[in-house]
């Protein structure tokens, strides 16, 4: 992800301007959310032979149903052309993808070959959404498109005052019951628009960029953050403000959500760890002086985000302590995946990396030789990942 940031001074502060949200206590988070084994917050992830949403499910957690295997065996090729910062996504049997020439390609699964492609105007570097029979996708632009999922037939666009650089999410409205989408823009707002005919409904005004994917709590709320250095809370129904609070720096990537935590790394030198309930920080992570443009993968028990310091941090998420951290040779913009017992993820040092999300240690990597700072896609023990060079990469894997 390119991301640019004017970051505005402001002073160090915590508003709450309303709190219709129970004000539980951070040890009383944690320990429901072990006793419970963390169901709730990992029970909505992706379908093994699907992956419609970039990290997953709608609080971004990184959470795989697909077990990967011990190699990475290459598939297919596709050139989307010279350049590629989009993250794939997959549903329908098809892998979908942005590009640097403006197009959005559907590539059956199986054969690597296109079913349709559509241009928008300028590239696209946000991932995609498929939820509905529909794919979404933001655009540099400035405009949201919708299109026929199996087709790739227009059927609206919402326009942005600034480019949008992250995926739209998916909810339903408390209320309402409708289904709706919200993605942030370079226009400072984060917008909601109904799913099925882009109709405006809400938007929010920030202080500056916003960069990642929106994150949906609790079927209520929108977490979400950006270049004015602040974590925002607001309601999913009408996009009023419930609180937020200052992260020390801007915010290059999306927030995930568990047990009424919210986890986000900034582009200064810290990982971060909220209660999104009194906006009190419960830990910060600061290894080393290197920002986190990577968006972070949440278990059970840990915190999983790669850093520019070319390392992936393991962190426990109780403590904030370090549990592990895995040496690359380049910097890590990728946003790791959680897949069973291995961690996925790319490097800007041209390869893909699985790890041991016990130990760290590699199980195997592939050199594809360009830098990969895009999010794989993990379906049926499949691992299909965009890179640098334009192309996109299909592996399979085996026990």
């Amino acid at each position: 992800m390119l991301v640019f940031c004017t970051p505005r001074l402001a002073k160090r502060r915590i508003m709450k301007e309303s709190n219709p949200m129970s004000p539980y206590s951070i040890p009383w988070l944690f320990a429901v959310a072990f006793l419970f084994g963390g169901v709730k917050a990992f029970s909505s992830a992706a379908q093994s032979n699907e992956w419609p949403r970039h990290r997953g499910d709608p609080a971004l957690n990184g959470i795989a149903r697909s077990e990967l295997g011990s190699d990475l065996s290459l598939q297919w090729v596709f050139d989307t052309g010279e350049f590629l910062k989009s993250s794939v996504v997959v549903a329908h049997g098809l892998a979908y993808v942005g590009a640097e020439s403006g197009q959005i390609h559907a590539i059956d699964l199986k054969s690597g070959k296109e079913k349709w492609s559509y241009k928008t105007d300028m590239a696209i570097e946000a991932p995609p959404l498929v939820e509905a029979g529909m794919v979404f996708v933001g655009s540099t632009d400035g405009f949201l498109y919708a299109l026929e999922a199996t087709t790739g037939k227009l059927l609206w666009r919402y326009e942005t005052d600034g480019e949008i650089m992250g995926a739209p999410n998916q909810a339903i409205r408390p209320k309402s019951k409708d289904s709706v989408l919200v993605v942030g823009s370079y226009d400072n707002f984060v917008h909601c628009m109904d799913l099925k005919t882009g109709k405006a409904l809400w938007k929010f005004e920030t202080q500056n960029y916003v960069n990642g994917v929106p994150t949906i709590y609790e079927g209520k709320y929108v977490v979400f953050g950006g270049c004015d250095a602040m974590l925002y809370v607001v309601g999913l129904e009408d996009g009023k403000i419930v609180r937020s609070v200052e992260v020390e720096a801007p915010i290059a990537a999306s927030v995930a959500v568990a047990d009424g935590v919210g986890y986000v790394g900034n582009m200064d030198r810290a990982v971060m760890a909220f209660d999104l309930e009194s906006a009190e920080m419960v830990w910060s992570y600061q290894p080393k002086s290197f920002p986190y443009f990577s968006s972070p993968a949440v278990t059970e028990k840990s915190v999983l985000i790669g850093g520019r310091d070319k390392g992936l941090h393991c962190i426990d998420r109780v403590s904030g302590n370090a549990i592990w951290r895995f040496s690359a040779r380049g910097r890590i913009d990728s946003s790791p995946v959680v897949s069973g017992e291995k961690v996925v993820f790319g490097s800007m040092d041209g390869k893909l990396y699985v790890v041991s999300l016990e130990s760290g240690t590699e199980v195997v990597s592939y050199e594809i030789g360009e830098p990969i700072s895009s999010t794989p896609a993990v379906v049926n023990g499949r691992v299909i990942v965009g890179c640098e060079d334009g192309k996109v990469y299909a592996f399979k894997t085996k026990s």
